[in-house]
């Protein structure tokens, strides 16, 4: 039983607290009172960890730190964690590159899991996982997650912090087409697919590959697209070309104001899970290539529904989590250095294992 203090107790953070706390002694922090104090049963604390000393004093006495704070605090935060020496896993979704860090870590003798939830996360596995069993030469992942009832006009509700869910609709989206990478807007190519049991889902190119762009190098064709429900792209659009998701400063009565923080205060009511509200996750992803001198295609698909009070965006992205956190305070995971999710291929089936015990199942077919 190992001590473990996650940063965070949103609604990913809070499941992945609960979840660790079966097995090892878990504190939980967050600026929020009102997050913790839905914690039954779990040790918390009440602070702002944007302060480094105060983060610091925080972690000094547990075995792994991990990380669930929005995207805008991640890169920073795990910086500080690599500093004072602690082994990290975590799911922030930072627009800065990992990377930059791995030298740090290094030097600190730390391990340092990023991107650790359902995409980039699991889909990094379940990648990594075939890399080193095949020669692959086309991946593609679509991944959504979605509220069962749809209201109009978004059809869309925040289970993460929503000024990440704003940054995945102006970062440029990069993937990779015949080993060239190519770079274009977000909410670029849209196309209407059609899943079995849901129906139709409309696709856009987001940055979704990440660290895959550098670390499956010699994979000739990689692509990650965003799924909603048909018809929210052209309103986001409208949002972002009319200038709603700029951070530029504009002067409006004499006050200087940015567009994004008016936004942010009129969309995130609209994007809020409210008590009783029901979600979905939705991932299909495709690999091609040659494995024992055979052409195979593996695809992996996911539907996970709200159960035992739980979002399952919560589930998907921090059972991945807590599965991976598990390897590495367990010893069973011990590479030093920052390591994207894809680096733990060879653990594929203890996180596969690991999520369906708790009722999310990845069904793969192979023809």
């Amino acid at each position: 039983m190992a001590n473990i203090i996650v940063l965070g107790a949103g609604l990913v953070g809070g499941v992945m607290a609960k979840d660790l706390a079966k097995n090892h002694n878990v504190t939980s922090v967050d600026i929020s009172q009102k997050n913790l104090d839905k914690l039954n049963g779990i040790k918390t604390v009440c602070a702002d960890i944007s302060d480094k000393k105060t983060l610091k004093d925080l972690i000094k006495d547990f075995d792994l730190v991990v990380g669930a704070v929005p995207g805008f605090m991640g890169y920073k935060m795990m910086k500080d964690v690599i500093e004072a020496g602690k082994n990290i896993v975590d799911i922030s979704f930072y627009p800065e590159d990992p990377f930059g860090l791995d030298e740090l870590a290094k030097e600190k003798g730390v391990v340092a899991v990023m991107d650790c939830g359902v995409a980039p996360g699991m889909g990094n596995i379940i990648f990594g996982h075939h890399d080193l069993n095949m020669k692959i030469n086309d991946y593609e992942c679509l991944v959504g997650g979605l509220p069962e009832k749809r209201e109009w006009p978004y059809e869309y509700q925040a289970v993460f912090s929503p000024i990440d869910v704003i940054e995945e609709y102006v970062r440029p989206a990069r993937f990779v087409k015949n080993s060239k990478m190519i770079t274009k807007e977000a909410l670029s190519d849209t196309e209407i697919i059609d899943f079995e049991e849901i129906g139709p889902l409309e696709s856009w190119n987001s940055d979704g590959l990440r660290t895959l762009i550098k670390t499956m190098k010699h994979v000739p064709n990689m692509i990650e697209k965003t799924l909603r429900y048909p018809g929210c792209v052209e309103y986001l659009k409208v949002l972002r070309e009319s200038g709603f998701f700029s951070y530029d400063e504009i002067e409006v009565d004499g006050k200087m104001i940015r567009p994004i923080d008016v936004t942010t205060k009129l969309l995130f009511p609209l994007w809020e899970m409210k008590e009783g509200d029901k979600d979905f996750t939705i991932m299909r992803i495709i690999i091609k290539g040659t494995e024992n001198g055979n052409q195979v295609i593996y695809q992996y698909n996911l539907l996970d529904r709200y159960k035992d009070d739980t979002i399952s965006m919560a589930r998907t992205t921090g059972f991945t989590c807590t599965a991976v956190a598990n390897l590495v305070v367990n010893g069973d995971y011990k590479r030093i250095g920052i390591s994207p999710p894809e680096y733990l291929g060879e653990h594929f089936n203890f996180v596969k294992d690991y999520l369906k015990e708790r009722g999310v199942v990845y069904k793969v077919k192979k023809s």
